[in-house]
């Protein structure tokens, strides 16, 4: 649940917990963009204090499959729109039924057919990354990587040929504004582990992108 109104979203949780859901709060985009990852569903608040619920959205899909459900005061159809372009798998507009939320979480999910720890590979030429199991190797050998060092380049390989800015890869795997050099600590470790620095171009003044090696 990332909803930064404490009062309706303690309010939820409870209705969640007595219909035999286990829900974890978030406050902020940051949070969620940590949290999802154990996560069964995603109810998610657009109206959140450091980013906008629709980049947050865009951020988990380009990592998980996990089910979103937006559920926002935003209420004109183009909002609606935009939330199902960004990745969402349902669009909820508030003020809304228990009934109907809980029917909506159990379609998403049977529709989705989503399970924690099921999630695409990536293959990127010699590069492969599992996704679910979090392990990549190149040519077969396994690559030991951190879970800031995985993340990072899992963001890279879920946008092939797209060079992604610092900007976009501190919100989404670090969640919050770090220096420049954590950037490129991370990437530089990568390349050491990787066994070649082709594996991340650097697009100078812009940020990086999935190289071939």
């Amino acid at each position: 649940m990332v909803d930064h109104d404490a009062g309706p979203a303690e309010t939820l949780a409870a209705q969640l917990r007595r219909h035999g859901h286990l829900p974890v709060c978030a406050r902020n985009g940051a949070s969620a963009l940590q949290a999802h990852e154990d996560a069964d569903v995603v109810l998610l608040d657009l109206e959140l204090p450091d980013l906008d619920g629709l980049e947050v959205c865009r951020a988990i899909r380009s990592v998980s499959r996990v089910p979103v459900i937006i559920v926002t005061d935003r209420r004109s159809e183009l909002d609606c729109v935009l939330g199902l372009q960004a990745g969402a798998d349902d669009y909820v507009t508030k003020p809304y039924g228990l009934r109907e939320l809980m029917a909506r979480i159990e379609a998403v999910l049977r529709r989705t057919h989503w399970q924690p720890g099921t999630v695409s590979e990536v293959r990127h030429g010699r590069l492969h990354i599992d996704v679910g199991s979090r392990e990549v190797s190149v040519d077969g050998r396994p690559v030991t990587l951190t879970r800031k060092e995985f993340d990072l380049l899992s963001l890279l390989a879920a946008h092939p040929g797209t060079v992604v800015s610092r900007k976009q890869l501190l919100k989404q795997v670090w969640g919050e504004t770090w220096s420049r050099r954590t950037v490129d600590t991370h990437v530089s470790s990568l390349r050491g582990k990787l066994g070649d620095g082709a594996w991340i171009v650097t697009v100078r003044g812009v940020g990086f992108k999935l190289g071939e090696a």
